[in-house]
């Protein structure tokens, strides 16, 4: 089968395992008062922030490393979510936090996205540089190299695993800022893994999906540092 059509399949798969983890997070994660639900505009603004993230990130990146065409970045459509979204929720006058129930979503969805880039092989920029080690992939150049798309998803699935397990032990923490420590937890692997990819730097080693991995980092770092305190203080699970 082509690559791109390996990988919009596994999109699509993709897409359903995060409804399924959302619908298993409902009864786990109750939306704070004041919070939309089922608001078509909120998913309608999520949406256009992640389309435009992906493809703006993705594509720089592209054209960065010297290849012409579109491309698109999980890593840019969390962040452009996460501008729409809060561009939206000020606008609305929203001044809750809306994002927890998404963080088995994120998490899931980019575990199995991420084997699609796998599968896609050369046909999608996110392989990794050569390699010597002994689970060293051929994705159709002849040269061995890191599968970085599987550390990725491996890494997602872990956390989406420990997720889990402290959301049904009732840990407040980690329920009332799970969307935080998604975020957190994506930028801070992916930053390791981006230095195993082909992507020209733009400052000393660092690509921009470095950069946006940082930001990634810092967003979540100041979102759980800033959590309101009756929440954050309910936190003894980890005791």
């Amino acid at each position: 089968m082509d690559g791109g059509l390996i990988h919009t399949a596994m999109d699509i798969a993709a897409w359903i395992a995060a409804w399924l983890a959302y619908r298993w997070a409902k009864p786990y994660v109750p939306l704070p008062p004041g919070a939309p639900n089922r608001d078509l505009a909120y998913i309608a603004a999520l949406l256009f922030g992640a389309g435009v993230g992906a493809v703006l990130s993705g594509t720089a990146n592209l054209w960065l490393s010297g290849q012409p065409g579109l491309a698109r970045s999980i890593e840019g459509a969390v962040l452009g979510g996460i501008v729409a979204i809060e561009l939206y929720k000020a606008i609305c006058g929203i001044n809750v936090r809306t994002g927890a129930r998404f963080a088995l979503s994120f998490a899931v969805g980019a575990a199995v996205g991420r084997i699609g880039c796998f599968l896609a092989g050369m046909d999608d920029f996110t392989y990794g540089t050569p390699t010597a080690l002994p689970w060293g992939h051929d994705f159709g150049d002849g040269v061995m190299r890191h599968p970085v798309q599987l550390y990725e998803s491996a890494a997602m699935a872990a956390f989406a695993l420990a997720y889990v397990w402290q959301v049904k032990r009732g840990n407040r923490f980690v329920i009332d800022n799970g969307f935080y420590l998604a975020a957190g937890f994506y930028g801070l692997q992916r930053f390791v893994w981006e230095f195993f990819k082909p992507y020209t730097p733009l400052a000393g080693p660092f690509t921009l999906f470095h950069f946006l991995s940082a930001v990634l980092v810092v967003y979540a770092v100041v979102m759980i540092a800033t959590a309101p305190k009756s929440r954050a203080a309910n936190d003894r699970a980890f005791a």
